[in-house]
């Protein structure tokens, strides 16, 4: 009898468990589906719990055997689901996912009411706190609100053009090593190797970070970098769930302990970087950080996760998205030996003499920033772009419920003919010579670093850092494409390589 009450107790919660998730999972999401049905939208038929996943999963193994090796196509590979979605019901559709009802937008004029919406009309998804909290914490990239503007406000002065144009000097340190390498590789084999570039382009990119953010060396940040590859690895499987993965996490998996062990073992390393830089009077994105965490935490928020939150943020964004962009843009330029001509002519011009690259020499690379354009338009790294309905909002005419989740695909904009013209799946990047307003009209379906008041902060060192590392090596090598390359892109949080990127580097 003594038992009966913790019995009953556990009913309770099971029974209140279940009927959230029958709110969450059948009314909450078949109102908003019945609500955008009725205004015109289309899109495949969820079942319950499940959404359309079971239908998702059935188009990647479908799709799989008819996916071709277009270098400059990943859509149908890696979310063939949106592009058949788009193909059967046109550029507007809703789907589900379990929890969540997507409205998957690539209209171009719909998009541009996005831009207009304001951060309290449309902020990032609440389920990325969830799904995405290993990862970013209550760090800039999850929050909404007055949060999200306190920590916009703080952090993005540190990526102006301003603080930035004096990173040079630091990026072409970070670049040292990885053409010393190279060039002993070439020693060792001749004028001309097979190197797979990836991993050397994540670590130049990480110690980039690690060196302007932070104030350390790749060295001193290698075991936070390598940490963070496993949990974007782990994260990225599970938001196979998404929808879903707010009721799965809470699960003793295997791969939920990995992530939390994973998490812990990051929190711990970050603290204690900052824990040596607590009592220095340096400057630099570390310290604003620091500094910024006391006036959260007079807030009522945790200090530590403000901390290690746009820590972890700052690593993945500031160092994966350049990365993957410099691993895209080798392979293009290889596989277009007359641009990478160009882009390296212009590049021992503007260095005449060996002169040291300054904001007046970057500004000189037209050539270099329109092969860069033209990749980050063919092969964006951050593929999607997520946007809650934070109210009932207006776009395109259309009536969108609070808690709809909006879907942007940047690949699909980027490749629209209407924009862009006929070539627009090839790569020329002669298109951006007289700049983007000139090269797509409407201007705004180029949003490689978002769209509207969300726009990457990092913008600006994502580009200096993209050309600096571009000028250096194509002023000591030349890039061929390997037989050994096998086109597969994948999902990662970002799109990557999925069988890495093999190059045949010859020395100059």
């Amino acid at each position: 009898m003594e038992e009966l009450p913790a019995l009953t107790i556990a009913l309770l919660i099971l029974s209140l468990a279940l009927s959230h998730l029958l709110y969450q999972v059948c009314l909450r999401s078949e109102n908003t589906r019945k609500k955008l049905r009725r205004q015109g939208v289309k899109g495949p038929e969820p079942t319950v719990l499940c959404g359309n996943t079971r239908e998702m999963k059935r188009i990647q193994q479908e799709l799989k055997v008819v996916q071709t090796q277009d270098a400059n196509n990943y859509l149908p590979t890696v979310f063939p689901h949106l592009f058949l979605w788009r193909e059967t019901y046109g550029p507007v559709f809703t789907y589900s996912t379990g929890a969540l009802e997507i409205l998957h937008v690539s209209d171009p004029e719909m998009v541009e009411d996005i831009g207009h919406c304001t951060p309290s009309e449309l902020g990032k998804p609440n389920y990325l706190k969830r799904s995405r909290k290993a990862l970013f914490g209550g760090g800039l990239f999850t929050l909404n609100g007055d949060e999200w503007a306190y920590q916009r406000k703080l952090i993005a002065p540190e990526f102006f053009m301003d603080k930035i144009k004096g990173t040079i000097e630091t990026i072409e340190d970070a670049t040292a090593p990885l053409l010393e390498s190279w060039e002993s590789m070439l020693d060792n084999a001749g004028e001309s190797r097979l190197i797979v570039v990836d991993d050397y382009l994540l670590k130049l990119s990480a110690d980039v970070i690690a060196r302007i953010c932070f104030g350390s060396s790749f060295t001193r940040g290698e075991e936070i970098f390598c940490k963070l590859r496993q949990l974007q690895k782990a994260v990225s499987q599970q938001d196979a769930l998404i929808g879903l993965s707010a009721f799965w996490k809470y699960l003793p998996t295997r791969a939920n302990r990995e992530i939390r062990k994973l998490d812990e073992e990051v929190r711990f390393l970050i603290l204690d970087v900052v824990k040596e830089h607590s009592n220095s009077m340096g400057d630099g994105l570390l310290r604003v950080i620091i500094d910024g965490a006391r006036g959260w935490q007079l807030q009522g928020h945790d200090a530590e996760d403000f901390i290690t939150g746009n820590c972890k943020g700052m690593y993945f964004a500031g160092h994966g998205t350049t990365a993957v962009t410099l691993i895209w843009c080798l392979m293009l330029l290889a596989t277009h030996p007359e641009w990478q001509e160009r882009a390296r002519a212009e590049a021992a011009e503007v260095c005449q003499g060996g002169a040291m690259l300054d904001v007046d020499a970057l500004r000189r690379l037209r050539i270099m920033t329109m092969v860069i354009q033209e990749t980050l338009r063919l092969c964006p790294p951050a593929s999607l772009m997520m946007r809650e309905a934070l109210t009932d909002v207006k776009i395109g005419g259309l009536d969108v419920p609070c808690g709809t989740i909006i879907q942007v695909s940047r690949w699909m904009l980027h490749q629209d003919k209407d924009a862009w013209g006929p070539d627009a799946g090839e790569f020329r990047p002669g298109r951006f010579a007289n700049g983007v307003a000139a090269a797509c009209k409407p201007a705004h379906v180029y949003m490689p670093f978002g769209h509207g008041p969300r726009t990457c902060i990092g913008q600006n060192l994502a580009m200096v850092e993209l050309k600096v590392v571009l000028a250096c090596l194509l002023s000591r090598f030349t890039f061929m494409p390997s037989p050994n390359y096998r086109h597969a892109p994948v999902f990662r949080l970002t799109i990557e390589p999925g069988f890495g990127m093999p190059l045949l580097v010859t020395r100059l």
